[in-house]
Formats: C-alpha cells, structure tokens, sequence
C-alpha cells in the first residue's frame, strides 16, 4: 500500500511540473498552473521579490470574476465564511486580491496553499443560478445539525508532502464508526474531485488508519458525472450525491 500510495504522489508532482508554465512581466512573474476555473481557464498567479522573500497573489481574478457573475460577497455572513476559508490556507485579502508571503524555503507550500484557496473560494461561493439563496456549504451545515451530527468545521492536516490540506469537516470517532472527514463540491468535475483525492491520499498516512473520507456533492443543478464518481471511488473517497444524502445520515451521525 505504502508503495501504491507513493507512486501516486510521484505521479501527481510530475503531472504538477510539467504542466506548470511561467511567463515575465515586468517585475512580476506569471505562473499557469493546470488547474482549472469554472471557465475551463487555467489558473494563473503572480509572484515578484518582496524583502528577502516573494509575493504571491491572484490579482484580484478569484473575487473580481465571482462578482462579475453576479455573486456578491458583501453579506457578514459570506464575509465570514470568506474570512474563515482564507484563515485555513494562511491566505490574506488585499483589495479584494488573495494574497499570501513566503520565503525562498517554503515557496512551494505558499504557493500551493494559495491555488488551493483560489480553488475553495471559487467553489464555495459560486453560485450556479442567481436566485438560489443559499451556498451549498451552508446547505451542508444545516443538514449535519438537523441530524444532530457532531463535527468540527474547516480542519487543517498536514501531509506527507508537507503541504496543508483544509478539509470541511471532521466528525470524530464513535465506539461504531472511526473518524470521518468531509469535503463538500459544489461543482463536481474531473477537477475539483482530483483536488479532493490528492488531498485525501496525501492526509491519509497521518490520520488514524481506519478513517474514512467522504465528498458531499452538489447535483441540485446538473447531473454528476459518472467520471467524477469513479475518481473518488478509486482513491477511497466516499462520493454523496446531496439528492441521496439521507442515505448516510445514520452512519454519520453514529
């Protein structure tokens, strides 16, 4: 297993390299990155030397295409839980640019930390038509506590790698289930659900050995691919489509 695991953190880094690009600008440098936006875009980051160290940021894209899209972030309550997203990847916000430091030794870490808090705020926040009222977080919140399930929101683990990993919530073990961790996708594609099994494969090896690890997924406005559900599944993550979510709630809550 231990080898299997390796492998497949070996292969996640060469596919991270070489498909990550960089580009001159000025002062600043362009960093393309494989991942994805809603818009099939690559997601791009900038960095340029500050003190003895760099600054990384996203130019303001993260936010600035949110509310283009008709998505405003101008309640307490989403400002909150922008706040709270941001706090668990080490990332600030600058003008409404997503910003984080680092220095030349844990420049991968920041780096990574800030692509992936760019990728949680994006999901959380966007909403696939403007008239629905709720996030699907929020969603997701209210059905644990409606079934009494207890839990710890937004809990950071280190990797093997050394990387962080901000996952939404975790329920503790029971004397019937182990310890169960919970990410919840709002757009449920082929990357948002690689996201969330580098982050598992990656978190498993310092979680007790029998944890489980879920994916709530969002198919209230589109159908899930059954793509998506064969990646989780491969990497021992549990997909919940959110239509059949009573069908776990007993193990969830035990």
């Amino acid at each position: 297993m231990i080898d299997e695991i390796q492998r497949l953190l070996d292969d996640y880094m060469a596919w991270l390299k070489d498909k990550t690009t960089l580009r001159q600008l000025d002062n600043w440098v362009e960093i393309t990155t494989p991942y994805l936006d809603r818009h099939n875009d690559c997601i791009q980051i900038y960095a340029k030397r500050d003190n003895s160290g760099f600054l990384l940021t996203d130019d303001g894209y993260t936010i600035g295409d949110l509310e283009q899209c008709g998505c405003k972030l101008n309640s307490p309550k989403r400002q909150e839980l922008l706040r709270m997203t941001l706090n668990g990847f080490g990332v600030h916000l600058h003008d409404n640019a997503l910003e984080i430091h680092s220095s030349p030794v844990n420049f991968p870490l920041r780096k990574h930390n800030l692509v992936q808090a760019m990728l949680a705020v994006n999901d959380m926040f966007y909403l696939a038509m403007p008239m629905v009222a709720s996030l699907f977080y929020e969603d997701v919140v209210t059905w644990l506590d409606v079934h009494e399930v207890r839990y710890t929101p937004n809990v950071k683990f280190t990797g093997k790698t050394g990387y962080d990993h901000v996952f939404d919530f975790v329920i503790p073990k029971s004397r019937r289930q182990p310890e169960r961790i919970l990410k919840t996708i709002n757009r449920p594609n082929r990357d948002t659900a690689q996201s969330v099994a580098f982050s598992w494969i990656d978190t498993r090896e310092v979680r007790p050995a029998d944890s489980k690890a879920y994916a709530f997924l969002n198919d209230t406005e589109q159908t899930v691919a059954s793509g998506v559900l064969d990646a989780l599944r491969n990497y021992d993550v549990h997909p919940i489509l959110w239509s059949q979510r009573e069908h776990v709630k007993e193990e969830l809550a035990a």
